[in-house]
């Protein structure tokens, strides 16, 4: 039955049900004592399925505070040299730092989830008396190359080698198995629901004779991959380039490579996981840089990649991917709370919670609070900070406090911003997308089907892929077909009539109104769709559900069609709204405009250096 509808709010304007009560959530974790912090020694948010990333709980206090709802400054309840709003990897870094500086302080860290680690979120399953674990957000340390000094920095210093990951990451398992990429064909574009496998690895020619494409489209996709031909002729390479940075890809493939319609449906969702949104909205010239899964057809011979260093492989994955990251910061905050001594033994640690917040501690972690005012002090020597914990208003004071929750929520926490600043956030509209994950007892029917990713053309789920073959410490992955396994799916929400910041705004809405029932229909849906030809039935080998709504996911993308040119860093939108105010700084990934874990650890040293100079 649909929730009733008894209060909303219009973020970023979408419209969302906030629920009758802010307390209810709570009372299970807490009961109805609202003044203790301290969680119990069974608390362990890691083993719950269901609805998880935006969970019930996490954010209807914040909408109501968008929505018009305070909740004044109490009594002062603790005094602490900074308050950091957000316990992601932003924030935690922030700690991190601030703690380099000054050992002695005390520090508050304050999040609204009920884990830490923002959408580095880990998920862990139960199968037959062993733990699974899979990778609910933050998916790996990306090209950590590309990290600035201070990231790599820290990634050292909290305890992880990223050359282990050669040594720990199976990266030749499933191209020896012979396991390719599918494409998972939609009814109503091309009149039948069809499994392809051998996309990329089959020629092109038999792999388009088996697809329920036409016989124009057919010719289309082959001509596109096999075709030596220059498609810009008369220009040289730098003038491509720029022709192909004001054009979409779709726009590319229709106008110049002049494909079939229906080679343009098949490609128009293929990046949604990735940049989230059609692929009539991203610049040609991103594709020469995006070769997964056979690549994509129609660049290579028109732009030929410049020879040179590769780039450096995706494998710097942990098996909850980036929440081991936030568990060793924590480690690096609260030795007692994450217990061990190395990088692969935190990936087995259970997290003891009930040591995050311990009244006395210089450093705590407050989980389940909603920072809803933060303000100077009538002399500006502190800063107030007033969050909602089971249901009641806090107030405590600090002499610096850092914001490393989302943009978007900024102006409403810091009413005081000025109004320029307060437009520079909201500019980053983050990107909506759910993470499912589904546990299965084996993988066989893949390894049958001899594929390892299939790509859904026109669905719900844009995809279903293998886990990552990464075995690390005492946790072993699953490489015999006949294991375990939490297969990964994603969900973006499209629209053909949408585009731009405002598509994510409705996405947003659209993630938080959308049930379990409905994420967990087109699991089963489509895995029957995909797999059932090796025998595979959802209603007998779906043992757990994880769904990972992210109604606030990515940090903003800039590199989109439809972002103007800026004539220095100073004009960006982001940029403005991440400046310094008295004894408020601004971290997080959405301050880099990136979403990545190099963005949110550079931009939280960033912060703190401001919190220090100030």
């Amino acid at each position: 039955m649909k929730q009733r509808i008894t209060r909303r709010d219009f973020l970023n304007g979408t419209q969302v049900a906030i629920g009758a009560s802010l307390v209810g959530p709570w009372a299970e974790v807490f009961g109805t004592d609202a003044s203790k912090f301290t969680l119990s020694s069974d608390y362990y948010p890691p083993a719950k399925t269901g609805l998880r990333g935006s969970h019930a709980g996490s954010w209807e206090t914040m909408h109501a505070r968008v929505a018009g709802a305070t909740w004044p400054a109490g009594a002062i309840e603790d005094d602490y040299d900074l308050v950091v709003v957000g316990g992601g990897i932003s924030g935690l870094s922030a700690a991190h730092f601030y703690r380099h500086e000054k050992p002695a302080a005390r520090i508050l860290v304050l999040d609204n989830h009920d884990d830490f680690g923002g959408h580095a979120k880990r998920n862990e399953f139960q199968v037959n008396g062993r733990t699974h674990i899979s990778y609910g957000g933050t998916e790996s340390i990306d090209t950590p190359s590309d990290y600035s000094a201070i990231s790599r920095d820290l990634l050292s210093d909290i305890g992880i080698d990223l050359q282990k990951f050669y040594e720990y990451f199976d990266q030749g398992l499933y191209d020896k198995m012979n396991l390719s990429y599918a494409i998972a064909f939609d009814q109503e574009t091309y009149g039948e629901r069809k499994l392809v496998t051998g996309y990329g690895s089959t020629p092109w020619e038999e792999f388009a004779a088996q697809t329920p494409l036409s016989a124009k489209a057919k010719a289309d996709l082959v001509r596109a991959f096999t075709d030596t031909r220059d498609y810009l002729p008369g220009l040289n390479r730098s003038e491509k380039i720029a022709l192909l940075s004001r054009i979409s890809y779709r726009s590319y493939l229709k106008d110049y490579v002049k494909v079939d319609e229906q080679v343009l449906e098949m490609y128009q969702r293929w990046g949604m996981s990735y940049w989230c949104v059609g692929m009539d909205e991203v610049p040609a010239v991103d594709i020469l840089g995006y070769t997964d899964g056979g690549g994509m057809p129609g660049l290579e011979h028109t732009v030929p990649r410049k020879s040179g260093r590769g780039s450096e492989p995706y494998i710097f994955h942990f098996p909850d991917g980036n929440a081991s990251v936030a568990r060793l910061l924590v480690r690096s905050l609260i030795p007692e709370a994450v217990p061990g001594t190395s990088m692969e033994d935190s990936v087995t640690a259970r997290i003891d919670y009930s040591m995050l917040d311990q009244a006395g501690a210089s450093l705590r972690i407050r989980l389940n609070s909603t920072a809803v005012n933060v303000a100077h002090t009538a002399s500006s020597k502190a800063v107030d900070v007033t969050y909602v914990h089971s249901g009641k208003a806090h107030t405590v004071r600090a002499k610096k406090c850092i914001m490393a929750c989302y943009n978007s929520a900024i102006p409403y926490i810091c009413p005081d911003l000025p109004e320029k600043q307060k437009e520079g956030l909201a500019y980053n509209v983050k990107v909506p997308l759910t993470y499912t994950k589904v546990m299965v007892p084996n993988w066989r029917a893949f390894a049958d089907l001899g594929t390892r990713f299939v790509y859904y053309t026109k669905d719900f789920y844009k995809q279903v892929e293998l886990d990552y073959p990464v075995s690390i410490g005492n946790y072993p992955f699953g490489a015999d077909p006949d294991q375990p396994m939490a297969l990964h799916m994603c969900h973006v929400p499209y629209f053909d009539d949408i585009q731009g910041p405002e598509q994510w705004r409705a996405g947003r809405r659209q993630l938080l109104e959308t049930p379990f029932a409905t994420y967990e229909h087109h699991v089963r849906d489509q895995l029957d769709q995909a797999l059932s030809g090796a025998g595979f039935d959802a209603d007998r080998d779906i043992t757990a559900i994880t769904v990972n709504r992210w109604a606030h996911g990515y940090a903003y993308n800039p590199g989109l069609l439809w972002e103007r040119d800026y004539t220095s860093d100073a004009d960006k939108p982001w940029v403005q709204g991440r400046q310094p105010y008295g004894r408020i700084s601004i971290a997080n990934s959405d301050a880099g405009a990136a979403a990545n874990t190099n963005s949110a650890i550079s931009e939280a040293y960033r912060a703190v250096r401001e919190a220090l100079g100030s």
